[in-house]
């Protein structure tokens, strides 16, 4: 089963399409330096910005004929032809797949809300096409909305960014039980929490260094830290070339320590998911 990332927290700010478009452009390489059968990655952006879109791809102009919004709104027998005609490779990598965000998505929300099997309408086409890939990593807005539930439905695992001031644990811990209640509710065995990322690090913030203390310590959520990246202006640099981290400052520290995360999310998908 291919393994699908969703990147997800109801703050806005905290590095959410920074870490899944670079984390993304990472997996490709640690793939194919693997020999991997299937290195290829597809990234879905689900926000109505387009954020991951455009740093990936260099536009942000898509509409109702080469855009999730297509998908979205297709015929649901069309649906997964629908969503290969409007996937486009990124400007990073020949391996790196793109399905773009419109902002014509903040109206598809008001359309479907209410209709039978919205929150599917990702999920099903997707998994008719999922084995194409190597590794599916998905791009929400902040905010548990119907495009996020579509896109916790259509993940395996829950992936949530946060910067150091926001790492309390109640507010944390509201986040989970958000992403559990769509798994039970929606009955969707297979989402589950799959890792904290700590974004935006500043060792010089004594509160920085004592939330990030607290989180490590704490018996549940210090389990679930997959990784602390290190804020860094070469991330902005970088974005504003629409160029992958990597690529921008390969030895900037924020790519080392993404490096290390993409690292263990590569082990994971090499032994199933487990």
């Amino acid at each position: 089963m291919t393994r699908s990332f969703v990147f997800t927290n109801h703050k806005g700010g905290v590095g959410k399409s920074t870490s899944a478009t670079n984390i993304a452009f990472g997996i490709v390489n640690l793939l194919r330096r693997a020999n991997a059968a299937n290195p290829r990655v597809l990234i879905i952006d689900t926000d109505s910005q387009g954020h991951a879109s455009l740093v990936t791809t260099g536009r942000k102009d898509y509409g109702t004929d080469d855009s999730l919004y297509t998908v979205l709104m297709a015929e649901r027998q069309n649906a997964p032809q629908t969503l290969m005609n409007c996937i486009v490779p990124s400007q990073w990598d020949e391996d790196l797949h793109v399905l773009p965000a419109s902002p014509m998505l903040e109206g598809a929300e008001r359309e479907l809300m209410g209709v039978a099997g919205a929150p599917y309408r990702l999920a099903d086409p997707l998994s008719k096409i999922a084995n194409q890939y190597g590794a599916i990593v998905i791009d929400t807005r902040p905010s548990f909305s119907l495009l996020t539930e579509m896109g916790l439905i259509a993940a395996t695992d829950a992936i949530i960014p946060v910067e150091p001031r926001y790492l309390e644990t109640v507010g944390l811990t509201s986040v989970i039980q958000k992403i559990n209640d769509i798994r039970e509710g929606w009955r969707h065995p297979n989402l589950r929490v799959s890792g904290l990322l700590v974004t935006k690090m500043d060792t010089r913030v004594r509160g920085h260094n004592h939330l990030l203390a607290e989180l490590k310590g704490h018996a549940v959520l210090g389990k679930l830290l997959l990784g602390v990246i290190p804020s860094n202006e070469a991330v902005s640099y970088a974005h504003r070339n629409h160029q992958s981290l990597f690529t921008y400052d390969p030895r900037s520290s924020a790519s080392k320590a993404y490096m290390q995360v993409v690292a263990s999310l590569v082990r994971y998908l090499s032994k199933g998911g487990e």
